[in-house]
């Protein structure tokens, strides 16, 4: 097996090629291919992640490149987690709607929108690469944000793919140690979109635990929600739901604070600096504090199971296709699916609440404007995304992000 990874010099590259090695056995990696167009980060990642491989006997071959297509020729997997714009972009993303009084954040409201337009032409340039000289047959597995957009681009453009966050899979590792059990044993259902879920219930060895849990730890599962509002919704929000449910408090803080960009770009500069060290064979601590938690190990076990057919359960961003009733049968849902060969397969799912199937087409349609936008560079369909927005969703705020966004840099 051929597995190539687009934005190899990305931190997180380390703590990935080293899960490869490590599934070996399961996953029978012959080819590992690394490539960034930073060379910096492409020969400092790749240099550190030779001497983890070498320490783990890894006895396949791992190449680092620049060359795209040298990179996806014949691959069975294609991983993209780039940046298009890098941290400079990002901070961008979480500062220019502040002064408009919108939320700062890369993956929803105006700066993940901004982060769409840029993102998706790149992205979908990769994936005409990888039909062009991939295996047959062969996979993307996106992990580039903003990935509900990004996965509905793939998929619009008639790519084989399927897209990846690692929200699940912290959520049931968190329960998992809560409840002192092996996280294999704890499936959750959880239903939304892409940075906007809520998952309703926990099941350990079939049984549905949720309640118990919300009782005996629901302020350690509020993570910052009024537990109140937890315990009437009677569901985990995800993480991002603060954007929408606390949209006041986390704008004052953000006037406030310094932009979490400024934090990771400081972290990377730091993470790097570690994997200069010609000794250092092993992912670094500071590793941890970067975010994207488990994401190695979340890519692995999906890779491993669209190459084995398994039938394993993942949670991952594919199209709607009838599951969530209510919502288009494009629209592209983060779910739990089972996964084999033929790729995922969405678990059946219950009748969403309104208080939460509202916020998901609210944001669906958001999605499929920014999609289109992304493509058709129609600042007529940025202005009507920007629009539909729940976090923007005003004309004037909507008239003064447009000038504020492409000053000098036009769509």
């Amino acid at each position: 097996m051929k597995i190539a990874v687009v934005g190899g010099g990305s931190t997180y590259t380390p703590e990935l090629v080293s899960g490869l090695s490590r599934e070996r056995d399961r996953i029978d990696v012959r080819d590992l291919v690394l490539h960034d167009i930073d060379e910096e980060r492409r020969e400092v990642v790749g240099g550190l992640a030779a001497r983890m491989l070498e320490r783990q006997g890894y006895d396949g071959a791992l190449e680092i490149t620049d060359d795209l297509d040298r990179a996806v020729d014949g691959a069975d997997f294609v991983l993209i987690q780039i940046r298009v714009g890098g941290q400079e972009a990002r901070l961008r993303d979480e500062t220019l709607p502040l002064p408009c009084g919108c939320i700062g954040q890369e993956t929803t409201g105006a700066g993940g929108l901004g982060k769409a337009l840029r993102t998706v032409p790149v992205v979908l340039e990769i994936a005409e690469r990888v039909r062009e000289r991939a295996a047959e047959g062969a996979w993307i597995v996106d992990f580039t944000n903003p990935v509900g957009i990004v996965t509905r681009s793939l998929l619009d453009h008639g790519h084989r793919a399927v897209g990846l966050c690692n929200v699940g899979i912290t959520t049931q590792r968190m329960i998992a140690r809560l409840l002192g059990v092996e996280p294999q044993r704890v499936q959750l259902d959880q239903v939304g979109l892409n940075h906007l879920s809520w998952v309703r219930f926990v099941y350990v060895d079939g049984e549905d635990v949720l309640p118990e849990l919300l009782s005996a730890h629901g302020d350690e599962l509020a993570a910052g929600f009024r537990r109140g509002l937890v315990d009437e919704l009677g569901v985990l929000p995800s993480y991002y739901l603060h954007y929408f449910y606390d949209h006041d408090k986390v704008l004052a803080e953000q006037l406030d604070g310094v932009p979490r960009a400024a934090t990771v770009a400081e972290i990377e500069r730091g993470l790097l600096e570690l994997y200069r060290d010609p000794n250092l064979t092993e992912k670094p601590a500071l590793l941890e504090q970067r975010g994207g938690a488990f994401y190695s190990e979340a890519a692995i076990g999906l890779v491993g199971s669209l190459a084995t057919g398994d039938g394993a359960v993942h949670i991952v961003d594919v199209r709607n296709e009838g599951t969530v009733g209510g919502m288009a049968a494009d629209d592209v849902v983060e779910l739990p699916a089972r996964v084999d060969h033929a790729g995922a397969h969405t678990l059946p799912q219950s009748p969403v609440a309104p208080e939460l199937l509202g916020l998901m087409q609210h944001v669906a349609a958001y999605e499929r404007l920014a999609a289109l936008a992304a493509v058709t560079r129609d600042l007529a369909l940025v202005r009507k995304a920007l629009l539909t927005h729940p976090l923007v969703a005003q004309d004037a705020v909507t008239e003064e992000l447009m000038e504020q966004m492409f000053v000098g840099s036009p769509v």
